[in-house]
Parts: structure tokens; C-alpha cells; sequence
């Protein structure tokens, strides 16, 4: 018997209409702990490098975390996997709510897509009744309704449905993924669903899931309850109030957003506005969201509620969490009252609310500056709100200017030309991030942007404080109950880092400790996307309920490994290098981690280039960033060294092991 998972995916052929329930080998779960560690396995496996985002070779993995569908709390995760059209390289984006657990209980592990339909389909699971249905009446239905009408078609209220919109439609290269209370947004893997010509995804089952141990799998459980209701009533002094608590940061139920709106950029991601947080901004914001947000809402199996329903008036109701409060309203300079306006047409739509509201706001500054004239944008409006839905409208059907915006800032430059690259100037890898431009180098920020090969911040940063306190008996207090920590070493770094002198930014922590900091972070987001645990209740978070100590003895009780410590961040390890493996054979190089030329006001080439050094080496990389062989070895990976010999990759026989904490 398979503990923790079912043991057996779903492979959909679209283009020839053929449906497979295949069985899986446990071991490449031992080895890659499943979620998207097994994803990226099946990636490399089957997706050469030179297929492209839009080609039938190209698959679309839907996976769950080993871990959903039991009884942890929290363990909810979709991790949905393919190439991306915007940055060409490998993406994966999680969504939480009910619809791993439900596709689970219908006995699979992960749902395959290959090749594209020949006419729009949504996909029907039913334990083993599994059928490709018609879509053309969905065609051009927003991804929530799309949802609502298929359970009303198929006569099961209870079943989970992830659904695309317009964008994904249209392959607009942000295009996310929508299911009820939760998406998948970052990559463009909403365009790719959209190219294969499925509109959803709909799942309803009623089997068991069984777990080796139960009765010690059930006290872990409860221990991670108790701590939770324990933070509850404790939050963590000396930060800021959304991070203060568990769960996504809770921008839903905490009001302050004096941080946010203050420290990251407006507009194109240009103008930090100090001073902007005002009584009367409190006051305003606060009356529209306690208007907006008829109640709180949590995903399936956890007990902390950081999302919400959002009705604003005249308008369906609809899910929001965390930064996309803000990000359309800071793109627009508006107010909040617009932003979550516009955020359910976006929603319906079906874009990233992190892509969308910039790629906007870049097309009105190259406006602003005769770059583009107002021939691009015929018939516009001239109040700012207006222009900002008439954009959005014209991105999502691909209409006029619409049509090169729908590619992403990076991509629209290049084909605008005439001086537009200066205006995408907020990207990585091609994506757009996160308006987050601060003064000051931070060391550990600059090798999770470079590096990270989510591309995305807020999937890579975590556990370890974002800033140092301020006072050295603020720090002591914070580590005495730190039992989080892999080692107590990371309590020291902790205490020596200080706000100005020696032990500051940008010289501290230094470019050992800094590596130490980052692997720790990355190793737990890629545990938690492998078991399919919210970030928000792990890797995220400060202090949080599962941490390396305890996430072993749950693989143990519940997936019936043989599995400690060690074991854990090698697996984690092994796969973390495979998914890097994937896109440094798509043509990934260190000149490509880099971080926005404009996001610090402060730089320091000399020292960026000795932490990038540093960092490759801890890994076991080359001066390029790719993985040696001799690491590749030491992770098990010798297929991986064999096909990067073959193509030239790897040519060198001098090969220093990972220094990296195994």
C-alpha cells in the first residue's frame, strides 16, 4: 500500500483524446518527495530543452503536495508546472484551496497534460470516471463563473474546478490560474492551459487517502494545532503587524499598511511616496475594506483565515489574499476603493495580480514620454481609473497595443523599441517582481533575487528576520524560543546583525552567512512544494508551526519513509539542483541573476560579484552557476552530468563538492 499518496497520475493526451491512469514509482517519491519535486523530474524527463511554451511537447503538470489530502494542517497545495512563455524557463506557481486534496480523494497524484485539443474542452474527474467535455459554450466566460457554471452543469456543487479566463484564452503571457480561493498566477501557466485548449479542470472525489502511522501521524497534527492557536495569542513583537501572525500575510484582516505603502513603489514601480500613510488614508481605506470584505476565509484543512471574500458593489463576489490588496491601486496611484474594483475584473479575467497592474502603468509612463502617442490607444479615457480598465480590457483581448502589452514588460519593450527597455526596468529573468526598491544593498535579498528560480520574492524570502531589530535586547528575546533553526549558528547571526556600523548592510551578514541564510530559506519553500504545505504556516513565516526538526517525523508517520533531518534537505536538495538543471539546459547563464539595475540606490559591484562567487560555489557550481559534476554525483544526478557532457554543458573535470549543508 502507497502511504500519503495515491500512487497512480493522469495522463491526458489532448490532441488524440486519450485518457491513462499510470502507476508511479515510489522511489522517485523518496528521492524527489513528490509535489514539484516529482514534477520537475517528469519535466526533465519528457520536455526536451528546445520545445517551446506553446508547443504540443510541452506538458502541463498539475500536482499535489505528498502530504494533501491528510490530516496535516495546512497541506493543501497545488503545484502546477510547465514552461513558461514569458521568461522560457522552467515555472511553477502553488495555489491553495480544495482542489488538490479533492483530486487526491479521486485517487490521483497529478493530472498530465500533453498535446492541445482541437476545440476548447474542460476536463471531468470523478474517481475513475474521467471524461473531455465541450467548452465552447465557456468560451470567453470569466474563470469564476466558468466554475460556477460547470458545477451547476454537472450537477456537483461540491466539486473543485481550476478554470482559466480570457487571458489564458488569448495566451496573454501572465494569464493565471483561478480556483475559488486561491491561484495560480506567476509564468504565464495560464496562457499555456489556454494554448492546450482547456478551459477547466473539474474534480470530485470520495476515496480514502491512508497514512502509515496513525495514530503518531494524528499527535504531530495536533502539536502543529496547538502552536498555532498558541501564535494566535502571541504574536511575534517587533515587526510588522501582517507578519506578526501566521498564515499569508495578512493584509485581509489587518488593516496597517503604513509599511507597504511607504516603502514600495507606485506607479511603474518608480515613486516611493513617505509620508503618504496619513489618519485620513487610514480612515478611508479601512471604511472600504470593512465595506468590501464580507467575511474571511481559509483553504482546505487550516484553521487560519488570511483570504477573503470581496463584494464591491454591483459586482460578483470574489477571493482576494495578501500584496494584491495594493497592487493595482499603487500602479494607478489610485485609492483602495479602485483597486479592488479592478481586481475583480482581473480575477475574471484570469492575469497575475503582480504582472498586470505593472505591465499598465509601463505602458502609460512610455505614453507620459512620447514613446507611445495616444494613435496607440484610440478612444482611451482621460481619467487615470478608466485608462487603467481600458488597458486592462485591451491586454486581455489582445487588442491593438494590447497585443504586444499581453507579452509582458520585457517582451513589449523589445518590439516598441525606441528607447522602451528603459522602461522595463523592473524585471528578472524577464518577469516583473514586486515594486520593492529600497536604498541600501541587502545581501541576502540580492542572492535570493538572483537566484531563485521561482523569480518571485515572496516564494523564495522567509523564516529568517527581514531587517535586524533595532535593539540588541530585541534580538535576545527573539531567538530564546527560536527552536526553528536548523543550528543555533543562525541565532548568532541573528544577534550580530545590526541596523548601522560594521555588523549593517551592506558588508553584513557577510558572504558566507548570507548563503547560509538564503540556502536555509530556499531548502524550506522547496520542502513545502514538494508535501503541498502553505508557506504561510512554514517556510515563510517567522517561528512557524512546521520546521526542519518536525517536517521529517510527518514524512515518517505519514508517507512511511525512512526519513531524518538530513535525509530531508539532500531530497530537497537533489531536486532544488534538478529544476536548476532544466533551465541551465534551456540556456540559463549567471548573466541572467541579476536583480533590476535600479532596485537598490546604493550598489556595489565588487562585492555582488563576490556573493554571487560564494553562492555558486556553497551550491557546488561552476563560475556560470551550473551545477558540477562532481555535485551532480553527490546528489544522485548522474543522468543530469551525463546529458549536460553530451551538450557541452559541462567540460571540465575540475569539480569542487557542495560546501552546502546537507
Amino acid at each position: 500500500m502507497r502511504y500519503a499518496e495515491t500512487g497512480f497520475n493522469l495522463e491526458i493526451d489532448l490532441s488524440r483524446g486519450n485518457i491513462e491512469r499510470v502507476a508511479t514509482d515510489p522511489r522517485d517519491t523518496e528521492l524527489y518527495l513528490g509535489g514539484l519535486g516529482t514534477n520537475a523530474k517528469i519535466l526533465w524527463d519528457r520536455v526536451p530543452p528546445d520545445i517551446d511554451a506553446f508547443s504540443p511537447d510541452n506538458l502541463l503538470i498539475f500536482g499535489t503536495g505528498l502530504l494533501c489530502g491528510t490530516a496535516a494542517t495546512g497541506c493543501n497545495r497545488t503545484i502546477v508546472t510547465t514552461i513558461s512563455p514569458q521568461t522560457k524557463l522552467m515555472a511553477f506557481s502553488m495555489m491553495g484551496g480544495y482542489w488538490a486534496p479533492e483530486l487526491k480523494y479521486a485517487g490521483y497524484d497529478k493530472v498530465i497534460l500533453r498535446g492541445k485539443s482541437p476545440d476548447l474542452v474542460y476536463l471531468w474527474i470523478n474517481n475513475d470516471k474521467v471524461e473531455i467535455r465541450d467548452a465552447s459554450h465557456l468560451k470567453g466566460k470569466g474563470a469564476i463563473e466558468t466554475a460556477e457554471l460547470i458545477k451547476k452543469e454537472l450537477k456537483q456543487p461540491k466539486a473543485q474546478v481550476s478554470a482559466i479566463g480570457l487571458a489564458g484564452e488569448n495566451r496573454v503571457f501572465y494569464a493565471s490560474i483561478e480556483q475559488g480561493r486561491s491561484s495560480a498566477s506567476r509564468g504565464g501557466i495560464g496562457a499555456v492551459m489556454g494554448d492546450k485548449r482547456v478551459k477547466a479542470i473539474a474534480v470530485r472525489g470520495t476515496q480514502d487517502i491512508h497514512v502509515a502511522q496513525p495514530a503518531e501521524y494524528m499527535a504531530l497534527c495536533y502539536e502543529v494545532l496547538d502552536y498555532i492557536k498558541w501564535r494566535e495569542d502571541n504574536p511575534i513583537p517587533g515587526v510588522i503587524p501582517i507578519l506578526a501572525i501566521l498564515g499569508s500575510p495578512q493584509e485581509m484582516a489587518i488593516h496597517d499598511e503604513k509599511w507597504h505603502t511607504e516603502n514600495f513603489s507606485w506607479g511603474n514601480a518608480r515613486l516611493r511616496r513617505k509620508g503618504f500613510w496619513t489618519d485620513d488614508v487610514s480612515d478611508e481605506w479601512l471604511e472600504t475594506m470593512n465595506k468590501a470584505r464580507t467575511r474571511l476565509i481559509s483553504c482546505y484543512n487550516c484553521p487560519v483565515a488570511c483570504g477573503a471574500s470581496i463584494s464591491m458593489p454591483g459586482l460578483p463576489t470574489y477571493m482576494m489574499k495578501c500584496f494584491t490588496k495594493l497592487t493595482y491601486t499603487m500602479a494607478a496611484m489610485s485609492n483602495l476603493d479602485f483597486g479592488l474594483t479592478i481586481a475583480q475584473r482581473a480575477t475574471e479575467y484570469g492575469v497575475d495580480g503582480y504582472s498586470t497592474p505593472q505591465v499598465m502603468a509601463f505602458a502609460l509612463e512610455l505614453l507620459e514620454n512620447g514613446i507611445l502617442t495616444s494613435k496607440d490607444f484610440p478612444e482611451m479615457p482621460e481619467d487615470n481609473e478608466g485608462r487603467f480598465f481600458y488597458l486592462l480590457d485591451k491586454i486581455v483581448n489582445r487588442e491593438g497595443i494590447g497585443d504586444i502589452l499581453a507579452n509582458g514588460t520585457h517582451w513589449a519593450a523589445k518590439e516598441i523599441g525606441n528607447g522602451a527597455d528603459a522602461y522595463a526596468h523592473n524585471n528578472i529573468k524577464k518577469h516583473e517582481q514586486l515594486p520593492l526598491k529600497l536604498s541600501m544593498l541587502n545581501p541576502i535579498y540580492f542572492l535570493m533575487y538572483c537566484t531563485g528560480e521561482k523569480i518571485n520574492i515572496t516564494q523564495i524570502e522567509g523564516q529568517f528576520p527581514q531587517a535586524p531589530f533595532p535593539k540588541k535586547e530585541h534580538r535576545e528575546k527573539f531567538v530564546k524560543d527560536w527552536f526553528q533553526v536548523p543550528d543555533d549558528k543562525f541565532k548568532q547571526y541573528f544577534l550580530d546583525w545590526e541596523p548601522r556600523g560594521e555588523n549593517s548592510n551592506p558588508y553584513y551578514p557577510t558572504p558566507e552567512i548570507a548563503c547560509d541564510i538564503v540556502d536555509w530559506q530556499e531548502r524550506m519553500h522547496y520542502i513545502d512544494d514538494a508535501l503541498g504545505m502553505c508557506a504561510g504556516l512554514s517556510s515563510f513565516h517567522l517561528k512557524p508551526p512546521y520546521h526542519i526538526h518536525n517536517i521529517p517525523k510527518f514524512l515518517s508517520a505519514g508517507a512511511g519513509f525512512d526519513m531524518d533531518e538530513d535525509k530531508l534537505s539532500q531530497a530537497a536538495k537533489r531536486y532544488r539542483t534538478l529544476v536548476r538543471a532544466i533551465n541551465i539546459r534551456r540556456g540559463l547563464r549567471r548573466e541572467d541573476e541579476k536583480p533590476p539595475a535600479d532596485h537598490w540606490k546604493k550598489r556595489f559591484p565588487e562585492l555582488e560579484k563576490e556573493l554571487l562567487d560564494t553562492y555558486y560555489s556553497y551550491k557546488g557550481w561552476n563560475e556560470e552557476g551550473i551545477p558540477t559534476e562532481a555535485s551532480l554525483h553527490e546528489l544522485g544526478l548522474d543522468f543530469v552530468r551525463d546529458d549536460f557532457i553530451q551538450r557541452g554543458i559541462l567540460t571540465t573535470a575540475e569539480d569542487p563538492l557542495s560546501k552546502e549543508t546537507n
